[in-house]
């Protein structure tokens, strides 16, 4: 029995569940929360159980639903008609990774904007989903926070006029906020915005990223702060740059040595090094020629790590390059190019899937280009666990194999197995009965809805039509 109810929460989950078995679902116990993130999470939500959702006097499932990017926008923007704390819910809305959500309509924007706590107003500028007609008028508005939110948000979409008026706004916030907009091509804001962030964190993205003039960038090497940070900055002059390669600070070595001038025969005198656990960003100028052939093949080539590594994270890498990557000896190197570039080798990502320590690694399997034909070949009996699950991708992988499978002493495996719609339908029934796997099982959309219903019945979950 506690296993059967363990199950319950998959079905939530489940694509081919009919809005009957959600809307029991959603009543258990008065609204479970496991099942609650469950139906948010989901795909498709119908519109009935959203309906619930909606209505439910639990504000914490009101919140799931307010974070579903699967829920209706006209729908979700009804929250702001029920209990006013909710209206915070819909501020925030679906923060769903690398995912765009289709953004809410536009009177509810107007409502957010007018709300009277500012805590709703500043989440709901600051929400990824807000479309930029909506921002861009918030340039020209009296309140300074939002007047910062187009800044920030929409500068490309602005007019000329409107930009310099940010750019000699009241509010010496705002003003901040538009300069660093332009710095990267102008040298007197570079310099004002010196001035005023002294203390502040964001100093060190002024020096990376503004324009530089001579006087400035030697005054700054002279005050001998944040070097590393001043000489990654490609507008930062190359024979004040030179003089720093012997410096002390293997950071300042290490931003000299990725400098744009520098040749391979330059860079490899400078002590430099880059361990295969060192986290760095991209380089500015690698990123700003992103799709540049000649730039990203020249960084490619290098025998710099950090080059590399930038020129990995570019779409734009030529794909001679990207098979030369995919063969780096650098561990990062292969990984960031497994994540971003659309070619990476099927064969990389398989390897950095299998043989991979970073927690990124998980994510290759979703990958266009992973592979699956020839994988039930390959590793169904690998005495690796997660090699053996790797077998249920393969389209050929028969109904046997599946269930031979749903058999592993592995409770990994046999969850692959449960979610597989090859299974036997007999097989599929008897896992929902396995406490590791039996949720797993619930969200296979073969599991037919008779024993959808059936497994609602004997953990004594309510019929709500009866």
């Amino acid at each position: 029995m506690a296993a059967a109810h363990h199950a319950v929460d998959g079905l939530a989950s489940n694509p081919a569940a009919p809005a009957d078995v959600l809307l029991r679902l959603l009543a258990l116990d008065g609204g479970d929360e496991w099942i609650a993130r469950r139906l948010a999470w989901r795909t498709s939500l119908p519109d009935s159980v959203a309906e619930a959702m909606l209505h439910h006097p639990e504000r914490r499932v009101r919140a799931r639903l307010a974070e579903s990017g699967a829920a209706d926008p006209e729908l979700r923007a009804r929250l702001l008609d029920g209990a006013a704390s909710d209206a915070i819910l819909v501020a925030v809305g679906p923060t769903l990774y690398r995912t765009q959500v289709p953004p809410l309509p536009d009177r509810a924007y107007e409502r957010l904007l007018n709300h009277e706590r500012g805590t709703v107003r500043h989440e709901t500028v600051e929400s990824a989903s807000v479309p930029a007609h909506v921002l861009v008028p918030l340039a020209g508005h009296e309140d300074p926070m939002f007047r910062l939110a187009a800044c920030r948000r929409v500068w490309s979409e602005l007019t000329d006029d409107t930009r310099a008026a940010l750019l000699a706004d009241p509010d010496p916030a705002v003003r901040t906020a538009a300069s660093l907009q332009v710095m990267h091509e102008d040298e007197e804001r570079t310099a004002e915005l010196v001035e005023t962030l002294d203390q502040s964190w964001r100093l060190g993205e002024v020096m990376e990223r503004g324009r530089l003039g001579r006087a400035l960038a030697g005054r700054l090497l002279a005050e001998g702060t944040r070097l590393a940070q001043l000489v990654r900055n490609p507008t930062f002059p190359a024979d004040l740059a030179a003089g720093l390669a012997s410096h002390e600070d293997p950071a300042v070595r290490l931003a000299v040595s990725a400098r744009p001038e520098l040749s391979e025969e330059e860079r490899a005198a400078i002590d430099w090094e880059v361990a295969p656990e060192d986290r760095l960003d991209t380089l500015r100028w690698v990123w700003d020629a992103r799709e540049d052939p000649d730039v990203l093949r020249r960084c490619a080539r290098s025998a710099h790590t950090w080059l590399r590594r930038s020129a990995a994270v570019c779409r734009g890498l030529p794909e001679d390059c990207v098979e030369l990557l995919a063969g780096d000896e650098d561990f990062a190197v292969r990984l960031l190019l497994a994540e971003y570039h659309p070619l990476a080798p099927p064969e990389l990502l398989l390897d950095l899937y299998l043989n991979g320590t970073h927690r990124a690694v998980g994510m290759l399997a979703s990958r266009p280009r992973f592979p699956a034909e020839g994988l039930a070949a390959r590793f169904a009996d690998a005495p690796d666990p997660e090699a053996r699950a790797l077998a249920l991708r393969d389209p050929a992988a028969t109904p046997a194999l599946v269930e031979r499978l749903s058999r592993d002493p592995e409770a990994r495996v046999r969850e692959r197995a449960g979610l597989d719609r090859r299974l036997p339908v007999a097989r599929l029934v008897e896992l929902l009965d396995d406490p590791d796997v039996g949720a797993a099982a619930a969200c296979n959309p073969a599991l037919p809805v008779t024993e959808m219903r059936a497994l609602l019945d004997r953990v004594g979950v309510p019929d709500l039509g009866a």
